[in-house]
């Protein structure tokens, strides 16, 4: 089964893995609060976070290009959530795309190829 984001297989081109970020409470210290005082205030549950590492490997510099236009267009302002399936059918609903961070350079060999991080998240809903 191929991942994808949105039904797209953005990453399919070269090897990839899925990763979670943190998971636990957000808290806030109380010694920056207007009143200092020890300890932490508990602000919920952290936003779920997907952090997919890989490369991208293509026959020619412009089709490296046209696969890394393809990831870049789904940057949208604001967020479009949408869902995120790893290369064993996990599933991860309301995702957002957030980030994509390239490697410092391109590798040229046989192939061409830009190793990459992209960083999902799931926004906190709240009541309105």
């Amino acid at each position: 089964m191929p991942s994808s984001f949105k039904s797209l297989d953005l990453f399919g081109s070269g090897p990839h893995r899925f990763n979670l970020g943190p998971e636990g409470q957000a808290l806030q210290s109380e010694l920056f609060l207007p009143t200092p005082n020890s300890g932490s205030l508990y602000r919920g549950l952290v936003e779920l976070e997907v952090i997919v590492t890989g490369r991208l490997i293509a026959a020619s510099e412009s089709a490296l290009w046209t696969l890394r236009d393809a990831i870049t267009a789904q940057l949208l302002d604001p967020p479009a959530p949408g869902t995120l399936i790893d290369l064993h059918g996990r599933t991860w609903t309301d995702m957002s795309f957030i980030r994509f961070t390239p490697a410092d350079r391109t590798d040229r060999a046989r192939t061409t190829s830009l190793a990459y991080e992209a960083r999902f998240l799931r926004f906190r809903q709240y009541p309105q």
